[in-house]
């Protein structure tokens, strides 16, 4: 029997390192044509030829910074002339800066909206078309930050909460054409995490691994397992509006 994966055409952002990067491995192996978006060309090169030579599937670099002017019809267009097409999009590029409310800045702030949110409502809106053509779906990277008080973490809270609520909406106003979800990992070893953190990291890990009820912070690969599970037509073709929580039970 074949499996649905073969010649399922996918957009992930940040495709470059972290939970983007495992996305890209494992939708290649299981047969997908992959356009991994990001802003570092040698990260993307690295991790598309190593999915690419140990997958069934195809990826496909392409640098650009999702947050430029005119990022969102510059990708649709790569997608469309590299895949033919998309089925799915993945948004996982995201921006991180932990600090109290005292300590953050507005430049801050808005670089976390307009990654965290404004990118991704500009790629949807962009691919729509493909996307509706091909009754595909939209796996938004969200964060259990969006549904939990965040203290010291309230303006990159607040990003993740907006991107929850455009989830669920669209999921509500693109049916039945186009399927929308949202994975909520809570903290996951990647180096976004110390890059956010800074010089409190490492007190802040053990604060945050105290309160994680499986004890340990989560792996890259089993966030984008559960990325890949919602956008597997077979598994998840009754799925929409879900906001998905892979934490280790944080938000229990």
């Amino acid at each position: 029997m074949s499996s649905p994966w073969g010649g399922l055409r996918l957009v992930v952002t940040g495709g470059g390192s972290g939970i983007g990067a495992a996305v890209v491995a494992r939708a290649a192996g299981l047969g997908a044509d992959v356009l991994a978006v990001g802003r570092r060309a040698d990260r993307l090169e690295e991790v598309t030829a190593k999915a690419q030579a140990d997958g069934a599937g195809r990826a496909v670099p392409f640098v650009a910074d999702v947050t430029a002017p005119g990022a969102a019809a510059r990708i649709a267009e790569r997608a469309r002339d590299v895949l033919g097409g998309v089925d799915a999009l993945v948004n996982n590029a995201g921006y991180a800066v932990f600090d109290r409310l005292e300590d953050a800045t507005e430049a801050d702030l808005r670089g976390m909206v307009d990654t965290n949110l404004v990118a991704p409502a500009l790629l949807i809106r962009a691919l729509l078309p493909e996307l509706r053509a091909h009754r595909g779906c939209v796996v938004n990277v969200s964060s259990v930050g969006g549904v939990l008080a965040m203290p010291a973490r309230s303006y990159y809270g607040a990003s993740k909460a907006a991107l929850n609520s455009l989830t669920r909406s669209l999921a509500v106003e693109l049916a039945p054409e186009v399927r929308v979800n949202a994975v909520l990992p809570g903290p996951v070893d990647t180096g976004l995490w110390d890059l956010a953190a800074g010089d409190g990291a490492d007190a802040l890990r053990e604060g945050i691994v105290a309160g994680t009820p499986l004890g340990r912070f989560g792996l890259a690969s089993e966030v984008a397992a559960w990325v890949c599970h919602l956008v597997d037509p077979e598994t998840s073709s009754w799925v929409t509006g879900s906001l998905v929580s892979v934490d280790g039970g944080r938000a229990a």
